[in-house]
């Protein structure tokens, strides 16, 4: 369903401002011919060299109450947002800047079309689930995925996991992976794990190069604790959320994950299907 057209909008581009420099000029010049408030942090402004105008709050807090978050970049740039967001009821809307954008709302060649759709609140909104870590370190929120992985120049990984308190397995492996469906086309699918369509109630886990051949991937009820467990006596494992590292769990160390609905809300464009996307960026599904 089409939402009510937002009266503020924060931008957030890609690490490297090639090739948004201009795209984000064109955003705030249809945001000033629509009377919409644009919001820009310190860094977007500094990295693409912004000057003050009309209806353009530069420097602005990226924490700060808003209508939209409209990215111009890739998956990771369109997590950042996700997570920034999460609970707060502000969708992300993504045009597409980087590689894969499986998350993207459209893709960068159709910039003008997308701008109007998102100043105009042309767009479904979809609502989707999240991974909440408990570590030493504090909860840690993950929109696609929360991985385990053995150190760069370490030894094997010795991974163990339980579900509800059952022990299920310990795994001599380079790692583990938990996903959500959104994040089950990411190093979940590179790990020969299931895919899952947006709207399935659950989540997946998978294994990084397990050194056995009874290992096999797991999809677990919603509602199920997942708690990993790092098995080795003397080497730590890197743990990851989205892709960037957030804790070391050292040895006999242990991190619970649970499952999270409705968390994180992404814009869609009107009609669009998780089989449309998935056709689109990964092609015709073949045997």
């Amino acid at each position: 369903m089409s939402r009510t057209a937002p009266r503020s909008v924060t931008v957030f581009t890609r690490s490297q401002p090639n090739p948004t420099d201009e795209a984000i000029r064109r955003v705030m010049d249809a945001a000033s011919e629509a009377g919409v408030q644009l919001q820009l942090p310190a860094d977007e402004v500094e990295k693409h060299g912004l000057e003050e105008r009309e209806g353009t709050l530069l420097g602005a807090d990226p924490a700060a109450e808003t209508d939209l978050s409209l990215v111009l970049g890739g998956d990771g740039t369109i997590l950042s947002s996700l997570r920034r967001y999460a609970g707060r009821n502000v969708p992300t809307f993504a045009v597409n800047y980087g590689a894969i954008g499986f998350l993207a709302t459209i893709e960068s060649d159709r910039l003008e079309e997308g701008v109007r759709l998102a100043l105009n609140g042309d767009f479904d909104v979809r609502s989707l689930p999240t991974l909440n870590a408990g570590t030493p370190d504090g909860n840690q929120l993950a929109v696609n995925d929360i991985s385990f992985h053995r150190m760069p120049k370490g030894r094997v990984a010795e991974l163990g996991y339980s579900v509800e308190g059952h022990e299920l397995g310990e795994v001599r492996c380079d790692g583990l992976v938990i996903s959500t469906p959104a994040g089950s086309t990411g190093y979940n699918l590179a790990n020969g794990g299931p895919v899952m369509a947006w709207g399935v109630e659950g989540y997946v886990v998978s294994f990084i190069a397990p050194h056995t051949l009874t290992a096999r991937s797991l999809v677990v009820a919603p509602e199920d604790l997942i708690e990993v467990a790092n098995r080795s006596e003397h080497e730590p494992v890197d743990m990851t959320t989205d892709g960037g590292h957030v804790h070391t769990v050292e040895p006999g160390g242990r991190v619970s994950v649970r499952f999270e609905k409705d968390v994180a809300q992404l814009a869609q464009l009107p009609r669009a299907t998780f089989y449309e996307r998935l056709r689109e960026k990964f092609g015709r599904l073949s045997y």
